[in-house]
């Protein structure tokens, strides 16, 4: 039985990678200061007359500018500081207590680990903390002990779960970091494994110490720098072989960056496998959420690879997808695959599979130290489990998708209706239809006069009581009323006048 607490009735697991925004409605006069060394475009100050309304206007609209570059930067836009001021409803609570409560329950549990220090802040995610212990029986080796809250992407029951990660932590592969131990709840898991003093790729490319904040390391890095073509081939070749192995397995990941792979002696190994299992989102969900040709898992992992190769080429993330232009690099065949993911052409027709990419000139000549035959063997009903959560996982973004998509297109039409351009061609059109309608209404004029005489005898007999005249025909009204709208149908026939025509 599960150590973890049971989750709250009717607890809403929120997807932390979901953008939020801000209208700046009010103001407030703030003294200007740096975000984790990022220049920011803080609007400049006025001693004098900073209460014109032509400056606070400028001010608000600068401020506003301000703000979203903040909640459109990948990081800081993730941050808990950033998302407990605009949601604080669902931010409020202390993730960091919640965790310790939680690790010391397992401690109690398992007296043999032993907490060295929390390592505040160390990754981006929100709901997960990490923790530097160690095991009383070999007390030189460290370990990372991580408490995460399970994400709204969970598809597998909770006994399937707990299947799962006996299987992960069974794995002993040269290209998955190892599990060491594992437990999970209905609302929450705690995972140990083995601590990099190293740190990750990333730490290597940003050279970065690992322990610090993730803010301070990766925001604004002062001496990133890309990778050698020969490390960029064997690093790149060994984490295809890794997602090879979990595709071939029928585990779904979805969480590859440059964060999440480990260099041990020359081999990179994958982190945070469980990930996709635990239901947490992928950090470059916003991304892919936008290209409806990434539709399953195995397509999210090559769209993953694609921004990994691109930090390991250039030294930094891109900054948006798709890819049309790159920087200058003296290596043509990193950029030709690249260009096969990360490209228009290749978001909107398809990317490549793993074992296609494992066949590019880039990496099919990489000689790998362990050449056998690799494979996880899962047990016939974890695997239909996790099909049947994978086509569950696939189906959410298949939705979000659709309903991006949708809002896409009424932005877009919005945005049209209300342009100037649009604006001025109804004008003309309005114009032309109204002189259209003129000129109709006048042909038609002598066909009324006709249907609809001034007396009942006929137009040129006078009546013979002028103070009784003769009331006109209700026929010739009715007829004429009938040219009229068949006139006002032809001019607008957008126009319904089925209500009129019925009372007629």
């Amino acid at each position: 039985m599960s150590f973890l607490e049971k989750p709250s009735p009717g607890r809403l697991l929120l997807d932390d990678t979901v953008p939020l925004t801000a209208v700046i409605e009010a103001s407030q006069n703030l003294q200007s200061h740096t975000v984790c060394g990022i220049t920011l475009p803080l609007p400049p100050k006025k001693l004098i007359g900073n209460m014109d309304r032509e400056f606070i206007a400028e001010r608000q609209r600068g401020l506003q500018t301000y703000l979203d570059s903040i909640t459109q930067h990948p990081l800081l836009s993730s941050s808990l500081y950033v998302k407990k001021f605009l949601d604080p409803n669902n931010y409020s609570a202390n993730y960091t207590e919640i965790a310790l409560q939680q690790v010391s329950m397992f401690f109690r549990s398992d007296p043999k680990w032993e907490v060295l220090e929390p390592l505040k802040d160390m990754g981006w995610r929100i709901r997960k903390k990490y923790f530097l212990i160690k095991n009383k029986e070999l007390p030189k080796e460290r370990y990372l002990l991580s408490w995460v809250d399970l994400g709204p992407d969970k598809f597998l029951s909770d006994k399937d779960l707990q299947s799962a990660m006996k299987l992960l932590t069974s794995l002993s592969t040269p290209y998955l970091c190892p599990l060491l131990f594992s437990s999970t709840g209905e609302s929450s898991a705690l995972l140990i494994r083995p601590f990099s003093e190293r740190g990750s790729l990333r730490d290597h490319i940003c050279k970065v110490k690992p322990r610090e904040s993730y803010l301070k390391k990766y925001c604004n890095p002062k001496k990133s720098q890309g990778l050698e073509l020969q490390q960029i081939k064997q690093y790149g070749r060994q984490i295809l072989e890794g997602l090879k192995l979990l595709h071939d397995g029928g585990v779904f990941f979805g969480h590859l960056h440059a964060s999440n792979v480990i260099v041990d002696d020359g081999v990179c190994r994958l982190m945070d496998v469980e990930n996709g299992m635990l239901g947490v989102p992928s950090a470059l969900r916003p991304a892919f959420t936008q290209l409806r040709k990434i539709n399953s898992t195995e397509s999210v992992d090559v769209f993953c690879f694609g921004h990994l190769l691109y930090e390991m080429t250039y030294g930094r993330p891109p900054d948006s997808v798709p890819i049309d232009q790159y920087p200058a690099v003296p290596y043509t065949s990193v950029v030709s695959v690249l260009q096969s993911i990360l490209s228009t052409e290749a978001c909107k027709s398809g990317m490549p599979t793993v074992s296609q990419l494992i066949q590019t000139p880039l990496f099919s000549d990489v000689h790998l130290q362990h050449s056998e035959k690799l494979q996880i063997k899962v047990p016939s009903r974890l695997k239909e489990a996790l099909k049947t959560a994978k086509e569950s996982l696939e189906r959410r973004l298949h939705e979000e998708q659709r309903v991006l998509h949708q809002h896409r297109r009424l932005t877009r039409a919005q945005s049209h209706h209300g342009s100037e351009e649009e604006k001025k061609r109804r004008k003309i059109l309005a114009r032309k239809v109204g002189k259209r309608l003129d000129l109709l209404l006048l042909r038609q004029h002598d066909k009324c006069l006709f249907f609809c005489p001034s007396s009942g005898s006929g137009a040129s007999s006078p009546p013979t009581c002028p103070s009784s005249p003769t009331p006109p025909s209700t026929t010739g009204m009715a007829r004429c009323l009938s040219v009229c709208l068949s006139v006002l149908s032809s001019v607008c026939p957008s126009l319904s006048f089925d209500s009129i025509g019925q009372t007629v």
